[in-house]
């Protein structure tokens, strides 16, 4: 397996501590403690949500398709994922098949590998490169006598551990509960005392499982958390409202987790929010506005991170902040440049924006971490994108050129019109010129006369000052 690559990073510093930066000293504060490795497997229940203990871990992935480089990217990955959740990965495993195996995702020999492995190196979790079905889960999970999850689980865990917004939280939990309602299992013979009049000796009479009733307070938990984010939802939907009734235009970063789009928001409009060099660093959306050379408006808006396989409970939970980037003008689509299989990420946030309905809004391609490409690979991501703007956020090589294009690719006003505005309507003046495109200024004595496009709401607002063409 080929090492996780490593892209260290500060991309900015100042003499006072911004938000990002107190925001991931807190987070560095609170990273897991390693305890003592264990190969014992503890009695616990699916209904505290398989709390993961993620220590020493060995990984086990299966190759069905593409090329072995394919399937050790996606083992370092996984990597990645389980150090950036604070575990340590002593070791890796992959099987080639067909298809996983139905019983216990992996083949009997691998399996007896894959124990001996985890004996050997003091293993106390195994994390599987794909979902687990909940019977291939329990099953391997008594074959090595150690702690089983899968990718999904382990993107979740990450997920609860970076939410910090109410909304984020909740959606966190919603993707949780949802994972794990097919997933609950019993504590033995203890868990299924059914009441009823054929239950045998002993267990007649009324009452439910417990597993019965860990599912009905899951699905109670599951419809109040989707009604507190129909709430949530209204007020971002307000907020968006907002911004289109004054036909603000609306920019929203996209792309792979870790390929800096916090970074990319940082450079263009200062924001300072947090900035780590882990996946799934920042899940809350950040919005902030930014201005064109004109001075017209716009917003700039950087959504949570995209991985292959991005669980659709994930999809789903956060169907509401995704739809930021339905909504918006223009997608800025943020590439990896130093990853060794770009087109592979790429790929991969297209399918989830085409999922949530995106597929549609333009797209600016922007390749970032130019710092760390060497030439070879350069000339390579040229030739796969012709027309993308290449950026470090790091450097802040091409940062220029990338406000250029974004303004270039923002939609233009419908209507153009020449208005002499008197100069004791000075906020006329200064909301033409950022809500609308101006074309020429020129001062004369009874006013200013200025030729715009403008949308057709500040076209009405302007009628009286509208000079007749000759």
């Amino acid at each position: 397996m080929h090492e996780p690559f490593e892209n260290t990073r500060e991309d900015f510093s100042s003499d006072a501590p911004s938000t990002g930066e107190l925001d991931l000293e807190a987070r560095q504060a609170l990273r897991r403690v390693a305890g003592v490795a264990s190969t014992e497997l503890e009695d616990v229940t699916d209904a505290e949500y398989r709390r993961l203990r993620l220590e020493r871990v060995v990984l086990v992935g299966v190759w069905t398709e593409g090329t072995i480089e394919d399937a050790e990217n996606s083992l370092d990955e996984l990597a990645q994922l389980a150090e950036t959740a604070g575990s340590e990965v002593v070791d890796g495993l992959i099987q080639r098949r067909s298809k996983p195996d139905a019983g216990t995702f992996i083949g009997s020999g691998k399996v007896k590998e894959l124990k001996d492995a985890v004996e050997a190196l003091g293993a106390d979790t195994v994390i599987a490169d794909g979902e687990l079905s909940p019977g291939q889960l329990i099953a391997l999970e008594k074959a090595v006598n150690v702690k089983v999850i899968d990718r999904t689980a382990l993107i979740l865990d990450i997920f609860a551990q970076h939410a910090k917004s109410a909304e984020g939280k909740a959606q966190v939990e919603l993707a949780q509960l949802q994972y794990l309602l097919p997933r609950l299992r019993g504590w033995g013979d203890a868990m299924s005392r059914q009441g009823g009049s054929n239950g045998g000796v002993g267990l007649r009479g009324p009452g439910e499982t417990k597993l019965e009733t860990d599912r009905r307070r899951i699905r109670a938990k599951v419809a109040k958390l989707r009604r507190e984010l129909a709430k949530l939802t209204v007020t971002r939907e307000t907020k968006r409202d907002s911004r289109t009734r004054n036909r603000v235009p609306g920019v929203a970063i996209a792309g792979y987790t870790n390929a800096g789009k916090s970074s990319l928001l940082n450079a263009l409009t200062g924001a300072g929010i947090l900035v780590q060099d882990a996946l799934f660093a920042t899940l809350d959306t950040s919005t902030r506005r930014s201005r064109t050379a004109e001075g017209r408006e716009y917003t700039v808006t950087d959504t949570v991170g995209f991985v292959r396989h991005l669980p659709h409970q994930l999809v789903e939970a956060f169907r509401s902040t995704l739809e930021e980037v339905a909504e918006s003008d223009l997608v800025v689509h943020v590439i990896d440049g130093s990853h060794p299989d770009p087109l592979g990420q790429a790929e991969a946030v297209r399918e989830v924006l085409a999922e949530v309905g995106a597929e549609e809004i333009p797209e600016l391609v922007v390749v970032n971490k130019l710092d760390l490409v060497d030439p070879d690979t350069m000339l390579q991501l040229r030739s796969d994108w012709p027309d993308a703007v290449f950026v470090s956020a790091h450097s802040g090589e091409g940062i220029d050129k990338l406000r250029d294009a974004i303004e270039q690719a923002l939609p233009q006003p419908d209507t153009e019109l020449t208005v002499c505005i008197p100069y004791v309507r000075g906020d006329l003046v200064s909301r033409l010129r950022s809500r609308g495109e101006v074309l020429t200024t020129e001062h004369r004595g009874d006013g200013t006369v200025i030729t715009a496009r403008v949308d057709d709401r500040l076209a009405g607002e302007l009628r009286a000052f509208v000079l007749e063409k000759d």
